[in-house]
């Protein structure tokens, strides 16, 4: 069979995109980490993931992921939206999220949106949030990514992110709420160690997102945005409090998010 083949871009900014790379490696892809001049110049069509990987690309300026997003819809728009409609995947996982979003890409209700339909915005505690937190799986199979993982699920994993509030404008949040939950869009929310929604409450939700929303996926599930890094959990060992395991488990819960990818494509596009 053939391998799964992953490109993880960057720019001047990103980071965990090695990481990235060793996940979906270690989930059975082959995965490079290519800078997005050199995308434009090989083109994407031989791929059958792309990953938007966490950190600050461009600084930030502007809002985060914006500078990104624009590059991005102009260099690549065309492409890669070609690039979603044949069902490839695509993943972006903190400010890859936010370049998702600020791209059109997601929530994506009718396809790539010009203008945002959502945004990532300041911390409602208004500073940097670097800490584990853990997610409740509110998906009912939809989304790509997450079709190993039983609903209701309650997984571990670390954000870091100053820009990480999920919101809709105030004028459409009720009409956009609707449709993520209608058409099976939000994947992820924060919760407490019990599964207990958070509820706004801090620092179950870190930053303050609407409905607590951590991670959602397009109407057809292969694109998929979330703010916690799943490369950071993928390993036992990457676990904050592995040390207090006689044994750490072999793999964290980042895990099965890559597992899921690989799988998928595997059956379905390689």
């Amino acid at each position: 069979m053939k391998k799964v083949k992953t490109c993880v871009l960057r720019v001047g900014g990103t980071n965990c995109d090695w990481e990235t790379k060793v996940a979906f490696e270690e989930a059975g892809a082959e995965a490079e980490v290519l800078h997005m001049k050199k995308i434009l110049e090989k083109g994407i069509d031989s791929y059958h993931v792309l990953v938007i990987p966490g950190g600050f690309s461009y600084g930030d300026y502007v809002r985060a992921g914006a500078i990104w997003a624009k590059k991005l819809a102009s260099k690549l728009g065309d492409r890669l939206t070609k690039f979603v409609e044949e069902g490839r995947l695509v993943l972006g996982i903190c400010n890859g999220f936010q370049v998702l979003v600020e791209s059109g890409f997601l929530p994506g209700f009718e396809g790539t949106s010009e203008v945002p339909q959502a945004s990532l915005t300041v911390n409602a505690s208004a500073k940097f949030e670097c800490r584990w937190v853990h997610l409740k799986h509110v998906n009912n199979g939809r989304c790509v990514f997450t079709k190993l993982i039983p609903k209701e699920a309650v997984l571990r994993m670390p954000v870091a992110h100053a820009e990480g509030r999920f919101i809709l404008a105030k004028d459409k949040e009720e009409e956009y709420l609707a449709k993520l939950y209608g058409g099976d869009q939000v994947v992820f929310r924060y919760c407490d160690e019990n599964g207990k929604p958070a509820e706004g409450r801090y620092p179950y939700n870190p930053n303050g997102s609407l409905h607590d929303i951590a991670g959602i996926c397009n109407p057809q599930g292969n694109v998929f945005g979330l703010m916690p890094h799943p490369e950071r959990a993928y390993f036992g060992w990457q676990l904050p409090d592995w040390t207090r395991f006689d044994e750490p488990p072999t793999y964290g819960d980042g895990m099965l998010i890559f597992k899921a990818a690989v799988e998928y494509a595997q059956r379905n596009l390689a």
